[in-house]
């Protein structure tokens, strides 16, 4: 059984997709770009003002789910130009740190949707019923 995840606290999605979607004790996200999901605009702040973005926009997907960046087990981020993520990656660590590190892939791509620099996907367990 599948529970499709939907929140206004994170953008819709803007093609046939969910934002999430839970299955077997598990929540998997759909990447998540920097756009603020209030009033549709492209985050500011260059990488890191658009990881930030992403990292909250993931934040809020999970709590739809009922679960948290606490659970997540695995992320994948895309990012445009590898050489911005030392950057990318100092605001990532604010949201994941300590002992609970999921694990992680990072891929440059040649373009993202809207001409963003970056997008993250994760996947999560999801809370316990």
């Amino acid at each position: 059984m599948t529970e499709i995840i939907k929140t206004e606290h994170a953008p819709a999605a803007i093609g046939p997709y969910s934002q999430g979607v839970k299955a077997g004790g598990m929540v998997y996200t759909a990447g998540q770009i920097p756009l603020n999901p209030r009033t549709g605009e492209i985050a500011q702040g260059g990488i890191c003002g658009q990881a930030q973005q992403c990292l909250e926009n993931l934040q809020q997907v999970l709590a739809a789910a009922g679960s948290g960046l606490d659970r997540v087990v695995k992320t994948t981020v895309f990012i445009k130009n590898m050489s911005e993520f030392a950057q990318a990656n100092e605001v990532y660590a604010r949201y994941f740190s300590g002992s609970r590190l999921p694990a992680r892939s990072c891929v440059e791509v040649s373009a993202l949707p809207k001409g963003v620099l970056i997008e993250i996907e994760a996947i999560a367990c999801a809370a316990a019923d």
